[in-house]
């Protein structure tokens, strides 16, 4: 048995994994971020001793999925934009502490992993995943194994541009693919949509206060027909047809995954993604349909904890 870890902003998420990538046994705590980074690596080390007690023991490993760059050699954090753990190892006492192989990755690679491992990926030996979230963040697996790159910094494909000078992205870049593609980029375009149509359902969802729009409520209004959201959902799905052709043109993986909150809304956006990809000739077309599946993302906020639990593969 071995221990998966998705350590987020809001609660550290862990659990017992078998070998096979089955949740055994789950626990969640608060991340009590504004402690600072003993206060986090101190919740880490808590979910580890809970789930060893439950085991009876250490396990056979652990592994922690980070939301930022890490270094997966060294187990130490590069950068957390929302965790104070920037430049901490948080594998080295864990490893002491419990004397088991310790893995650290990021959470959106760890993400992809459990989704070929145990998910809507399972059995393929190349695939990707990415995140539609309040950022976009990706994993690659290529030959049935997590391509991290040489510090384990590979898989941000959130900040492949996808328009040369276009909106700034938080990374500093410009034209990102996050800036559209995420659901910070679809909010931004509606707001864009909204105040050009102040009849509009969505205007009169938020009140006439654009910063109140959220994915949702987008969603809620595209699917009655409305004048800004319809647009709106137009041109993010558009553009984030072009982020998929892209990886599919340069890894043709055998799945593409869609995973975050976004996918949430599979059944409004599935058909029109595809049909994006064929009229533009984004990608390479077979019988009509890409040669690489697209599907949604099976497990949820599991994904992260069981790939974190088979870093160690």
């Amino acid at each position: 048995m071995r221990i998966g870890i998705d350590l987020g902003g809001t609660n550290i998420a862990a659990a017992i994994v078998d070998d096979s990538g089955s949740i055994v046994k789950r626990i969640s705590i608060p991340t009590e971020a504004a402690g600072g980074a003993a206060a986090v690596a101190g919740g880490v080390a808590r979910v580890c001793e809970m789930l060893a007690d439950e085991l009876g023991g250490a396990p056979a490993s652990i592994g922690v999925g980070v939301p930022g760059s890490v270094n997966c050699e060294t187990g130490e954090v590069i950068f957390t934009p929302n965790l104070p753990l920037s430049g901490i190892n948080i594998a080295k006492p864990i490893k002491d502490k419990f004397g088991c192989a310790v893995h650290i990755g990021n959470d959106a690679n760890c993400a992809a992993l459990g989704e070929a491992v145990s998910g809507s990926a399972k059995g393929a030996l190349s695939a990707v995943l990415i995140t539609l979230g309040t950022g976009l963040g990706g994993g690659i697996i290529i030959d049935g194994r997590l391509h991290s790159g040489k510090s384990g910094a590979a898989g941000e494909l959130g900040h492949m541009v996808i328009m040369a000078g276009g909106r700034e992205c938080g990374c500093g870049r410009r034209g990102c693919w996050e800036a559209y593609a995420s659901a910070t980029g679809l909010i931004r375009t509606a707001n864009e949509f909204a105040v050009q149509h102040s009849n509009s359902v969505l205007w009169e969802m938020c009140g006439g206060a654009k910063e109140k729009i959220d994915g949702r409520m987008v969603f809620e209004a595209y699917r009655k027909g409305d004048e800004a959201a319809t647009p709106a959902v137009g041109m993010y799905v558009g553009q984030l047809a072009i982020g998929i052709a892209n990886i599919i043109n340069i890894f043709e993986p055998e799945v593409f995954c869609v995973g975050g909150g976004i996918s949430n809304e599979w059944d409004s956006i599935e058909k029109p993604l595809i049909a994006a990809m064929g009229a533009e000739k984004y990608v390479r077309f077979s019988a009509g349909r890409p040669t690489t599946r697209i599907v949604k993302a099976e497990l949820g906020n599991d994904a992260g904890i069981i790939g974190a639990a088979m870093l160690a593969n």
